[in-house]
């Protein structure tokens, strides 16, 4: 691959030359990497490939995705050249690996749920279905990227209610605008900051279950 992203993957542990499977892209929250995200997705490589990305930027004690210049509002340069990248990685993961590219799923956290729901909109209905976990979506986005229809798009939101990080407002905000542009939208809240619990996991796993 020409891609610089560091990643993990995981796969099926026989995988059929005859087969095409379906491809989960992980994208973690600030400060973390690439092997965060991998527990909750412990069990998913049997049936898909995984690809859990580590952001480009050091973030001690990790790393991040794109810089932030205020509440709520990444850095325009930084947060494009992250999807224009990211865009890429999953362009070459498809040409190089056995990948449904009819069944992309993108999870993310925080900034990784940011970025999930700003490459669901600008890839549109080619990426079947993302599980965005405490994130929001740039003004920005909204008003200025290229986006595309979500009519065939399913989305998982979840948001805690206690978030002190990311409003709860900004999760039913989501929820709410997705909705408006026709995708197919579930949306969950917990009595909870910003995490992800255990009752917000087996939901999510239940949800990817059925639409798969």
């Amino acid at each position: 691959m020409n891609s610089t992203m560091v990643y993990e993957l995981r796969h099926p542990s026989e995988v059929d030359s005859q087969k095409k499977y379906p491809a989960l892209f992980l994208m973690h929250g600030m400060g973390s990497n690439e092997q965060d995200l991998l527990g909750l997705a412990k069990g998913l490589e049997e049936h898909f490939y995984i690809f859990s990305i580590r952001g480009p930027l050091s973030q001690p004690p990790g790393f991040a995705f794109f810089p932030i210049e205020g509440f709520g509002k990444p850095h325009r340069e930084g947060f494009d050249q992250v999807v224009s990248e990211l865009t890429s990685f999953i362009e070459e993961t498809i040409e190089q690996y056995p990948i449904d590219k009819s069944r992309l799923y993108l999870m993310g956290f925080s900034q990784g749920a940011i970025l999930s729901m700003t490459l669901g909109l600008t890839l549109g209905n080619q990426i079947k279905g993302i599980i965005a976990l405490s994130g929001y979506i740039p003004q920005f986005v909204k008003e200025e990227y290229n986006l595309q229809p979500v009519n065939d798009l399913s989305i998982y939101i979840s948001h805690g209610e206690l978030d002190n990080v990311l409003p709860f407002a900004w999760g039913q905000a989501n929820h709410e605008y997705f909705k408006k542009l026709g995708a197919n939208v579930s949306f969950h809240s917990y009595k909870e900051g910003h995490t992800v619990s255990l009752e917000n996991y087996r939901d999510f796993r239940q949800w990817l279950h059925e639409n798969r």
